[in-house]
């Protein structure tokens, strides 16, 4: 007591009340700590009912972890599938822990299982060897579907990739149509204005310049270029 008392910096007076026996139910605070007795029934059963009482009392709150850790894996599925960009994170977070989880009950099958071996040497009743026999299950059902969800935020984080790709693909091949788009009516718009720049130099020599039907003439070649740019462009899908 003296070594447990120095390791957690226990008050004095803690101490002595903790190593007197036969006191009535009390409690008291010395600074941080609180001192409390209590005097259980099942304690005439031995360490053995004591443990098993907190074991089971344990045991049952980890459902509600569980159930938690599987409505985060709902919760994650829809944000995948949302687009947030936030899930990354989440997933890394869930991962993390389900695996502190596994950790923590991982070990309660050996320690029932030490129990169990020491059941007929230390003349364990009836009743509590039951009672711990029944917990077996209910530990097998948490470690169960704990190492179920484990795989999933690894699965979860491969589908998040693999639709971010998707996504930034979608984007890419979006850009390429929208810069084939504009490339087309560029170059479209440019044979009528090449067309258009060569007879507005105005040189004397062009034999086309007091040629009467020059001005027909370039019109329809600058709608025919047009035209016929359009045309390619078109069946090759880019307009």
């Amino acid at each position: 007591m003296t070594a447990v008392a120095n390791e957690f910096g226990l008050h004095a007076l803690a101490v002595e009340d903790a190593v007197s026996a036969h006191q009535r139910p009390k409690l008291e605070r010395y600074d941080d700590n609180l001192f409390t007795v209590l005097r259980p029934a099942l304690l005439q059963h031995g360490p053995e009912a004591v443990l098993s009482a907190l074991l089971d009392r344990v045991v049952d709150d980890y459902a509600p972890v569980v159930a938690g850790l599987e409505n985060d894996i709902d919760e994650i599925e829809d944000q995948l599938f949302s687009g947030d960009s936030s899930v990354s994170r989440r997933i890394y977070e869930l991962a993390r822990e389900v695996i502190q989880f596994q950790r923590a009950i991982h070990p309660l099958p050996d320690m029932l299982d030490q129990l169990k071996r020491g059941f007929e040497k230390y003349q364990v009743e009836t009743d509590l060897r039951h009672s711990l026999r029944d917990m077996e299950d209910h530990v097998e059902r948490p470690i169960s579907r704990v190492g179920s969800l484990r795989d999933l935020p690894q699965n979860a984080l491969t589908l998040d990739g693999t639709l971010t790709a998707n996504r930034q693909n979608d984007v890419s091949t979006e850009q390429n149509e929208q810069v084939k788009k504009i490339s087309s009516w560029a170059a479209i718009l440019f044979a009528p204005s090449f067309v258009a720049g060569i007879y507005g130099m105005n040189f004397d020599n062009m034999p086309e310049l007091h040629w009467a039907a020059g001005y027909p003439y370039a019109l329809i070649l600058m709608v025919a270029a047009g035209a016929l740019m359009y045309g390619i462009f078109k069946k090759k899908g880019w307009i």
